[in-house]
């Protein structure tokens, strides 16, 4: 008799728990759950995550007249895009140049892949300083945090930062094959009879759409359109992609879009991330928020932490902000998205592929790799 009643203590015990799993997991569901213009929401695949990470590799760098291991200490910070049926992404790596956040040289190294995930390097950077007429701009800090979005007609275009190690600017290249890239310097450079070529400015979002299964660059109100910044979203326009005029308000000054919030997972900066897109909602923007300690930011995550957010813009007046995601939807969770140069942890949203009606989001982890999180757009009827 005492066997079997403990045999239904068991079960009831077994039963109790599986219930209150079962509700935890619901909650959590319910916790996560996106509004219905966001996108999202965005799944870790288990392996192989990160799916990219420093290596030993050499090449030659004229800047420095020597062989270096151009990618020994860091991988972070991607873009992405499709190119022939494949994901290309393109990251920043740092070699061993120094110590400390930005005290390194970066270049832009390429990645490619049939399932968005198991990559094939390239043993050389794609993009990197050069004794060119750019190497003002980018030596010795290098060229960091790419953002690329792609043309109707196949050409792609890259904005990133030039970084001196005096003022970081963002500045252009495109490329037809990702691989051969040719500079134009400064993106703002020519704007205003030049009253923008010291500003210091970065993280730029081109606005696309999805076009016959394809992530394209498009135009609002007949120009290119762009969102960057990060201590606040600014904007800028353009007729060819390559020279930008930042857009000014009444007092003729950067048009500030939208801030950081005190309270919230974005106390401390409002990141532009991958390009933006225009869905049946608006114009959504993901970005990268910085939490504040616990007298500005949100408690529920780490002081200092970069989490991902999204903002809906109104397609038809692109400065207005429909809506705003109060809680991030990715946030650093995985072990190697909270160790590594930036300790306090940090899913880094940069790059952002359309393939096979799947999102993949590439974003660096804690300054140190390369993850994945990929998300089934086929819901969000996204094909124009």
């Amino acid at each position: 008799m005492k066997k079997k009643y403990s045999i239904f203590i068991l079960l009831l015990i077994t039963v109790l728990a599986g219930s209150c799993s079962n509700a935890k997991q619901q909650s959590s569901a319910e916790e996560d759950k996106l509004p219905q213009w966001a996108i999202g929401p965005f799944e870790r695949p288990e392996n192989p995550n990160p799916v990219i990470s420093p290596l030993p590799t050499e090449f030659y760098c004229p800047m420095k007249g020597d062989t270096i291991k151009w990618e020994e200490s860091d991988t972070f910070n991607p873009a992405a895009t499709v190119k022939g049926g494949k994901i290309v992404v393109l990251y920043r790596a740092e070699d061993n140049s120094g110590q400390g956040i930005g005290k390194r040289t970066s270049r832009i190294g390429y990645a490619e892949s049939k399932d968005g995930i198991t990559m094939e390097r390239r043993t050389e950077p794609v993009l990197f300083p050069m004794d060119d007429a750019f190497k003002s701009i980018e030596w010795p800090g290098g060229c960091e945090d790419p953002r690329v979005a792609m043309t109707e007609d196949g050409l792609y275009v890259m904005l990133y930062t030039a970084w001196n190690r005096e003022t970081p600017r963002l500045a252009v290249a495109t490329s037809h094959d990702l691989i051969q890239w040719e500079k134009h310097g400064l993106a703002f450079g020519k704007a205003y009879n030049g009253r923008f070529e010291n500003l210091a400015c970065k993280s730029a979002s081109i606005v696309t759409k999805v076009k016959d299964g394809q992530l394209v660059i498009t135009k609002l109100n007949g120009k290119y359109f762009m969102y960057w910044g990060e201590h606040a979203v600014c904007a800028a326009v353009s007729d060819d992609l390559i020279n930008w005029e930042p857009v000014l308000n009444e007092q003729n000054e950067l048009k500030e879009i939208a801030k950081p919030r005190k309270g919230f997972f974005d106390s401390r900066l409002t990141e532009c991330g991958p390009p933006a897109i225009i869905t049946q909602d608006g114009i959504v923007l993901m970005y990268n928020g910085k939490n504040g300690d616990e007298k500005d930011g949100d408690t529920d995550y780490p002081a200092g932490s970069y989490c991902a957010g999204q903002f809906l813009f109104d397609l038809n007046d692109p400065y207005k902000i429909l809506d705003r995601l109060d809680k991030p939807f990715f946030y650093p969770d995985a072990p190697f998205e909270k160790s590594g140069q930036y300790k306090d942890g940090t899913v880094f949203i940069e790059g952002l592929a359309y393939l096979d009606n799947r999102f993949y989001l590439y974003y660096g982890c804690a300054d140190s790799h390369v993850a994945v999180a990929i998300n089934d757009a086929k819901k969000k009827n996204m094909n124009k």
